[in-house]
């Protein structure tokens, strides 16, 4: 069941806003979100925290500027996800023209998994580095550090996943969800982490004269590749990520972007010259995030790292390849997954559980994180979807609903049942898990119930916030621009409007898109509600978005369906 709600907002706060000559929609819209006044709308680069109140940071830059000045060997050890491609092309890139001599690897997920583990500073080794810094990872490798710090090589922790109960001994950390760190915005990705080490280390630099204000490299023009990890990744985009989003589309609509960034763009068939969140998250994240599920990410990094337009192509051509085949796995998996929930399990009806838990020995442990979100639309319903390990093991990847703390779940699990989980970590709405395949019914059970103490009916009712309704007077075309062209995305929503409206008109399109014509008065608009089959009454409620569709050189207002009562 789907309940159509309005977001409250401070009608005064709303008055301020357009009083400073915000569209009055728009000044609306911000105020449902939490916007107070028209200095928390600026994305301008001064606006972005200053590094300083990281925790750790002012060690990392000292500490990195001694060893670039020793001329010590550096290695960054990335993440298999988009947001661990980009932090790693960002470091590459930043500490490179700061001065160091840096390589990198990045483990390949079915061999090594997540984190720097044991196994993979041993792997990391065999380029005898003197230095390895992590990215996107590192928070929870306590027996990966302590294997480092046996072999002599010193670890620099950067990173922004919840810390576990015992910390890496890492020579530095920063991470702005450590104990004791005040960096007022907690939601940076790894990327944004990296973003601002290396802004505390060219700062440092300037200090010791290696570079002045005029000759220091210009770290903005990394903000294309900041601006990808960070929405891809789905961190809440804050005031301080909306800046460094912001910045980061100002770049790519101005042509000025790296040349893998632009040859994403074209592989996904989306002009730059325009590029949305909706693009970053939606057609170039999915394309890098390909490699990591399919094959190995050091594809991916090496689309950002070249500049070479030619070298890039070919890349996100094979990206784009790799895509096609995820959504082809990922749509035999759905319908897998379907018959599961079919069938009773473990003594547990799945139509009538709080939580599903879901395996299969066939399924692709690359692609579980994508199906596991997918039936959580579906059914409101937190989700961990199970693929066979090695030796006896399954691998699990969770999204999770409003209200039900993913990793805070699993942490009771454990403590229920020590034991049952090798291994787990993540955050509120994603986590990861590995289990012994003969515990998967117990986990289940266990996981169940949590699941029926926390949640309850209205919890387990999805409820769609719109921003109310909208005078026909503001489907515009250049009303729509003018949404495009703002920062939308996680905890920062797209505007979504609700409305009364005739039908005038429906027809189904390739037997599963509902095509529609409604009106309001006088006003006719096109609408279109995606994998919806069952046609509309003479009237309806309706929650939709604004769209603008060009066919034949002409632009008009489309509104895509949301949801409809």
């Amino acid at each position: 069941m789907t309940r159509i709600t309005t977001r409250p907002h401070a009608a005064e706060t709303a008055s301020l806003l357009a009083d400073q000559g915000l569209h009055p929609v728009l000044a609306r819209i911000y105020a449902a979100r939490g916007v107070t006044g028209p200095d928390e709308l600026s994305t301008e680069l001064p606006r972005l925290l200053p590094p300083a109140q990281l925790k750790g940071i002012a060690e990392a830059a000292v500490y990195l500027a001694d060893a670039i000045a020793a001329r010590k060997r550096f290695l960054i050890v990335a993440d298999y996800d988009c947001d661990g491609a980009t932090a790693c092309a960002v470091g590459l890139r930043g500490l490179r023209a700061l001065g160091a001599q840096v390589d990198y690897i990045v483990p390949n997920r079915f061999e090594y998994g997540y984190g720097l583990t044991p196994e993979i500073v041993a792997l990391a080794a065999q380029h005898s580095p003197d230095v390895i810094v992590t990215v996107d990872n590192g928070i929870a490798s306590v027996d990966g550090v302590a294997a480092a710090n046996e072999r002599g090589i010193d670890v620099v922790v950067t990173d922004h996943h919840l810390p576990g109960a015992e910390l890496p001994a890492a020579r530095v950390i920063v991470n702005p969800n450590q104990p004791g760190c005040t960096f007022p915005s907690k939601n940076l990705a790894g990327v944004g982490v990296m973003f601002y080490v290396l802004l505390a280390l060219r700062a440092e630099l300037r200090e010791r004269g290696i570079f002045t204000a005029q000759s220091q490299p210009r770290l903005d023009a990394l903000l294309d590749l900041v601006a990808l990890g960070t929405v891809a990744d789905v961190v809440k985009l804050d005031a301080n990520n909306r800046t460094l989003v912001a910045q980061g589309l100002k770049r790519m609509r101005a042509g000025r972007m790296h040349a893998g960034v632009a040859a994403l763009f074209r592989a996904a068939g989306r002009e730059a010259s325009r590029a949305t969140t909706f693009d970053l998250g939606f057609g170039l994240g999915p394309r890098l995030n390909a490699a990591g599920r399919l094959a190995d990410m050091s594809l991916g990094i090496e689309c950002l790292t070249t500049d070479d337009p030619a070298r890039a192509w070919e890349i996100a051509q094979e990206l784009d390849g790799m895509n096609r085949e995820r959504r082809a796995i990922e749509a035999g998996m759905q319908e897998e997954a379907l018959a599961i929930m079919a069938q009773p399990l473990d003594g547990l009806d799945p139509q009538a559980c709080t939580t599903l838990s879901l395996f299969n020995d066939t399924w692709h442990q690359g692609v579980i994180g994508i199906v596991a979100s997918r039936i959580k639309e579906k059914f409101h319903r937190p989700t961990i979807t199970f693929a066979p390990g090695d030796d006896g093991y399954i691998k699990g990847s969770g999204r999770s609903i409003p209200g039900f703390h993913l990793r805070d779940a699993l942490d009771l699990v454990s403590k229920r049942h020590p034991g049952l989980l090798v291994k787990f970590g993540g955050h509120a709405m994603a986590a990861g898990l590995t289990l012994r395949a003969d515990d998967f019914g117990l986990f289940r059970q266990a996981f169940e119930a949590v699941g029926k103490e926390w949640l309850d009916d209205d919890a387990l009712a999805r409820v769609l916030e719109t921003d109310g309704d909208i005078d026909a007077s503001h489907m515009t075309t250049q009303f729509v621009t003018m949404l495009e062209e703002l920062v939308w995305g996680q905890g920062f929503p797209a505007p979504v409007f609700a409305g009364e409206f005739a039908v005038l008109s429906q027809a189904l399109l390739k037997d599963k898109h509902l095509k529609l014509q409604l009106g309001r008065g006088n006003e006719r608009f096109d609408a279109i509600w995606f994998n919806h089959a069952v046609e509309l009454g003479r009237s309806a409620f309706v929650a939709y978005r604004l769209d603008n569709n060009t066919f034949n050189g002409r632009t008009r207002v489309q509104l895509i369906v949301e949801h409809a009562e």
